[in-house]
């Protein structure tokens, strides 16, 4: 199997997704989604950007590698009656099965930035997206003090180490690997534009369940907890991770968690 793959469906994302829908919903608000628009959401999971587009009008289609989340992704626009919504299985390295020049808006908001060959990822991007479309990336910048890139960074720690010729999907949060990539697909660096913004994890329970969440749910931290566990560092792991997440709760309310992370925003003029 596509270890990417793999990866991806280990896990139930749709368990880390609920605490990310109220920032998925702004972040299409602030991309003036229409009635009429055709949008591609790669890397979707089950829909935290895709259901609010689709409700805004929008003609939309997601795409992730993971079969229970393109069926997750399918089952919550029929429960919402959103037939300008489907999703489909597909790999945002090759997107044979689209047409180039298709959409007006390609979003990726944490997904595409982690399949395995990022200049195919910009290449095919580029190709679907119409003349004069956009692409739009939401992309963890690394080393970055906030949630998630510490989460990947203390993960790999843990984990064993990456296969030969592995690209970490971090240099996605990196300015100048953005301008080469989408360079190498043919878009002038004017008509790139990267500023850091925030996105907050919302959830109605303490901190340590958040992390229990991702503990048991999110494929690169259970890949660390299964390699912690073999060295008897399973309990170091939990506990960096509780830490982390109680040291960066700002909710106001005792026993829920509110934590905002900083990721790199790229737009793109197709």
């Amino acid at each position: 199997m596509n270890p990417n793959k793999a990866l991806w469906e280990k896990g139930d994302f749709t368990r880390i997704a609920q605490s990310m829908r109220e920032s998925g919903e702004a972040v299409v608000e602030s991309l003036g989604v229409n009635p009429g628009l055709k949008v591609l959401d790669l890397g979707c999971g089950d829909g935290t950007t895709a259901l609010p587009a689709a409700r805004r009008g929008a003609d939309v289609l997601g795409v992730d590698i993971a079969r229970n989340l393109v069926e997750a992704g399918n089952r919550r626009a029929q429960e919402y009656g959103l037939t300008n919504l489907r999703f489909q299985e597909g790999d945002a390295c090759n997107l044979s099965e689209l047409a180039g020049d298709t959409f007006d808006l390609v979003v990726s908001i944490f997904g595409a930035m982690f399949a395995p060959k990022p200049f195919d990822v910009a290449k095919e991007m580029v190709r679907v997206t119409r003349p004069d479309g956009r692409i739009v990336m939401g992309n963890w910048i690394p080393n970055d003090p906030t949630l998630v890139a510490q989460i990947l960074k203390i993960s790999a720690v843990y984990s064993l180490p990456p296969p030969e010729g592995f690209v970490s999907p971090m240099t996605w949060g990196v300015e100048s690997h953005v301008l080469e990539r989408f360079g190498a697909a043919g878009v002038p660096k004017e008509h790139i534009t990267c500023v850091r913004d925030t996105y907050t994890f919302n959830y109605p329970n303490p901190p340590a369940e958040l992390v229990a969440a991702f503990r048991d749910y999110y494929g690169p931290t259970m890949n660390a907890f299964e390699a912690a566990e073999k060295s008897g560092r399973a309990a170091d792991l939990q506990k960096e991770l509780v830490t982390l997440f109680e040291n960066q709760n700002q909710s106001p309310t005792p026993g829920t968690t509110s934590i905002p992370a900083t990721f790199l925003r790229v737009t793109v003029r197709a």
